[in-house]
């Protein structure tokens, strides 16, 4: 399997390359050179593997000669044992035509452990082999930084510096960075939002004399081994109920593109899903590009689902070279634009080729309280502020109500207890996995929201490559 960047000039990579090089050396972002596909048959007899067995085969086309069968299988199993739920990613029933994939049985609670969990390791085995180190440069809203710390903690030749938007994250999501005691683990708190951390964050990757001492890697969704794990749980859902030989819908909570990103890869492969709705917040750049190819970043608004506080959605870019022809050349141009205007319109082949596959929706706060209630008073579940906003654009879709609808459930609540006590009249509990959580010590640098003190902090702290 070959890997090509959106914008047309980085060198081609195998699947150790793209996992270890994160972003393209020339911006972009990397996908397959062509999708692989499985047939009804080979969809059919994954039917009721367990999930680590599902994992492994619907990524080595992926993967390719990079690892062996046995060795993904065996990275698969390591990663899925330290969940909670032996489902993995269970799948809940509520009502005839609602459902909810409930990936937050992970260590940090949120629906990026099931990628970061497979990706430490991925990082560790390829390492290993080049006798080589990592220092990974991240950006978070929230759920990723969490996932990523407790993924690479403590792991031989990785290093990582994870931003956050001070005083943007809930308390729970920041004590799970910040209470980590690792000596390869380094928090930021960056004074702006989530879209000035991941602009750093790229920039970095850009920064000549900083790739020269450091061998800098990515665990955001613009890492595609990350993207690519997430494709598993649309296939483990979809055989539940019924695929190859039933259409599945997905509503998909969307902050920066890569989990719904994910649901268009597990299509392109030959799943049948119907319908992905992205489900964005009052901070809604997707629904405005999608619904009417207005794709222009406003002022990020501070929401009680503050993963979805984003202006400026990564992945996106993936989409619209897929359905723009694939021309690398074309879409770096139109990238360009957008990063100097912070503003772009779709080209029609791109709005197009979108309105496949995607349609989209809105939910102010209000909406997102209603939602969390519906789910309390018709279902007995309990919902965090992201997962709701997903629900309520399930519930307003006009799809055939013989197409079952999933919404992906993508945190704990009680990673948001203040939300789902305004909308419900209970406080969710930590699981007990979660322990002493506000007991620990915090510790992490607090820095001014420029490009300049985040670089020279991981200079003076991250170690040279090897």
């Amino acid at each position: 399997m070959e890997y090509i960047s959106t914008r047309g000039r980085a060198p081609a990579l195998d699947f150790e390359g793209v996992t270890l090089a994160g972003l393209a050396s020339d911006g972009g972002l990397y996908l397959p050179r062509e999708w692989p596909r499985f047939t009804e048959a080979e969809i059919t007899a994954m039917a009721g593997l367990p999930y680590a067995e599902l994992a492994a085969k619907v990524m080595a086309p992926f993967v390719g000669d990079s690892l062996t069968q046995d060795e993904l299988l065996a990275l698969c199993r390591q990663a899925y044992g330290r969940f909670s739920h032996d489902a993995v990613t269970p799948l809940v029933e509520l009502n005839e035509r609602q459902w909810l994939l409930e990936l937050f049985h992970g260590p940090t609670l949120a629906f990026k452990d099931v990628a970061l969990q497979l990706l430490g390791l991925l990082f560790e085995t390829f390492l290993s082999r080049r006798k080589s180190s990592l220092t990974i440069i991240g950006a978070t809203s929230g759920d990723t930084g969490s996932a990523a710390i407790d993924a690479v903690a403590g792991r031989e030749g990785v290093e990582i510096f994870m931003l956050h938007p001070n005083g943007r994250v809930s308390d729970v999501q920041r004590r799970q960075m910040t209470t980590v005691r690792a000596p390869n683990v380094h928090n930021i708190a960056i004074d702006g939002s989530f879209d000035d951390a991941q602009a750093m964050v790229k920039r970095m990757f850009a920064d000549q004399t900083m790739t020269s001492r450091f061998n800098i890697g990515a665990v955001n969704s613009i890492n595609w081994a990350r993207l690519m794990a997430q494709v598993v749980y649309y296939f483990a859902s979809a055989l539940q109920l019924g695929a190859p030989n039933r259409q599945v819908a997905f509503s998909v909570p969307t902050g920066n593109f890569g989990d719904v990103f994910a649901g268009y890869v597990a299509a392109q492969m030959g799943l049948p899903i119907k319908q992905l709705i992205v489900a964005t917040n009052i901070n809604d750049i997707l629904h405005r590009a999608l619904s009417d190819g207005d794709y222009s970043a406003g002022t990020v608004t501070p929401t009680a689902a503050p993963s979805m506080d984003i202006q400026v959605s990564s992945n996106f870019e993936r989409l619209l070279f897929d359905c723009g022809g694939r021309d690398g050349a074309a879409l770096a141009e139109q990238m360009h634009g957008f990063e100097a205007k912070k503003a772009m319109q779709l080209t029609n082949a791109q709005r197009e080729g979108a309105a496949r596959l995607f349609t989209s929706a809105r939910t102010d706060p209000d909406e997102m309280s209603r939602s969390i209630r519906w789910a309390y008073d018709h279902a007995g579940q309990v919902l965090d502020p992201h997962t709701a906003i997903g629900l309520h654009a399930a519930l307003a879709s006009d799809l055939d109500p013989a197409v079952p609808i999933v919404t992906l459930a993508t945190a704990h609540p009680a990673k948001f207890p203040d939300a789902v006590e305004r909308a419900t009249g209970i406080r969710p509990a930590l699981p007990a996995r979660v322990g002493d959580l506000f007991a620990r010590e915090e510790v992490f640098a607090e820095l001014p929201g420029e490009y300049e003190a985040v670089r020279e902090f991981v200079s003076a702290h991250a170690e040279p490559s090897r």
